[in-house]
């Protein structure tokens, strides 16, 4: 299988980093916004000033940015640490294994942005079609 999928990886990463950034992206507009199940029973958004809007913040531009491929490695090395941060405080207390604590989605998130903020772009991005018009402009220059 590797020899067929391997000759797509580079595609396959970006439309693994797409798709992850734009569920990211989904959770900060449940916290920010209030949309897909909103916070609590009341569908309402937290403030903007708390830690939670923090949070959404980061998860809503942040999944954005990583699936436009928008400065890649920056935004998804914060993701992973405001994950990491999410786990420790919300479901490590509650024991050590994630399966048991309900932290597994938090783990996942920090590891696979973690493996995004290490290979960036790649393909199919604005990093890459930015660099590109740069380059193309300082040879003319």
């Amino acid at each position: 299988m590797e020899k067929f999928l391997g000759k797509y990886s580079d595609y396959i990463y970006a439309i693994m980093r797409i798709v992850v950034g734009l569920l990211f992206a989904c959770n900060g507009a449940r916290k920010l916004f209030g949309v897909f199940g909103g916070m609590g029973a009341s569908g309402q958004a937290a403030p903007l000033f708390s830690q939670m809007g923090l949070a959404g913040t980061i998860e809503f531009f942040g999944g954005l940015l990583i699936a436009l491929g928008l400065l890649t490695g920056t935004v998804a090395f914060i993701a992973s640490g405001e994950m990491a941060v999410a786990y420790f405080q919300n479901h490590f207390p509650k024991g050590f294994w994630p399966i048991l604590n309900t932290g597994e989605r938090a783990v996942f998130y920090c590891f696979v942005f973690l493996y995004i903020a290490s290979r960036g772009t790649v393909v199919w991005g604005l990093d890459r079609a930015l660099r590109k018009r740069r380059r193309t402009f300082l040879r003319r220059a």
